[in-house]
């Protein structure tokens, strides 16, 4: 049989195949990664049943049973902080209604007898942020105003590059341990109609990361460290009857 490679001999076989065994590295498995210090097991919290911390941009009603004249609406700033009479600044972000009305309750008690104070979140400021790596058109930051897939996400950041691996998905999710959830996310069965569970809603805060397919790490490496560097030239001939000697 004809070389293939008249100048790369040995040499650059030796080359493509150190780069095919590179590619074939163990890529991340779903599961969970223990967060620094881990003392006891984690324990999973669905976000549906964590009490909602107030954030910035939401609308608070304060109620004052006994004075209703002071009952007030008011937006928390994007500082974090509201401004009542009487208690002046105080930090509303990252709280729930019922610590807050506590710290309000027991700051009302200097000026008021035994006050009655409930705290309404009227409306929320429903803005959050995912992040989106890897084998994307524009990766980076994504704000979102509501709530959004994993191939949504995708898509808001500009779409798949050629050499993305679509069926590796990853998805890290931080969990309240201080630790990280990595979850796994096949978009070619999304895509062909397959399997939709790849296509799960994220949460706030959550990195999506697209890795790139083996096909397109062979071809990268053989482009940065042969193509390039090496004064290696690939010849191809055709026989008469077609193939590649």
């Amino acid at each position: 049989m004809s070389r293939i490679l008249e100048r790369a001999g040995l040499f650059g076989l030796a080359g493509l195949l150190f780069a095919l065994a590179g590619c074939f590295s163990p890529r991340p498995h779903p599961g969970h990664i223990p967060g620094e210090p881990a003392a006891v097991e984690p324990i999973v919290v669905e976000a549906s049943a964590e009490p909602y911390k107030i954030r910035a941009g939401d609308e608070l009603e304060i109620r004052f049973f006994h004075t209703p004249e002071q009952n007030l609406v008011l937006p928390v700033r994007p500082d974090g902080f509201i401004s009542l009479p009487l208690v002046y600044e105080l930090r509303a972000a990252g709280r729930t209604a019922e610590d807050l009305r506590r710290d309000l309750v027991e700051r009302y008690s200097r000026e008021l007898a035994e006050p009655e104070i409930a705290v309404i979140v009227r409306t929320f400021h429903t803005a959050y942020s995912v992040h989106v790596g890897g084998e994307v058109e524009k990766p980076g930051v994504l704000l979102l105003d509501e709530p959004r897939t994993v191939l949504e996400a995708v898509l808001a950041a500009g779409g798949f590059l050629p050499g993305a691996d679509l069926a590796d998905v990853i998805v890290v999710r931080k969990q309240q341990d201080g630790g990280y959830e990595i979850e796994g996310s096949d978009l070619t069965k999304v895509l062909n109609g397959e399997d939709a569970r790849g296509n799960f809603t994220l949460r706030p805060f959550d990195v999506v990361y697209v890795p790139s397919s083996r096909i397109a790490d062979v071809n990268k490496w053989v482009d940065q460290y042969i193509r390039k560097n090496l004064p290696i030239t690939f010849t191809y001939r055709l026989d008469n009857n077609g193939k590649n000697n």
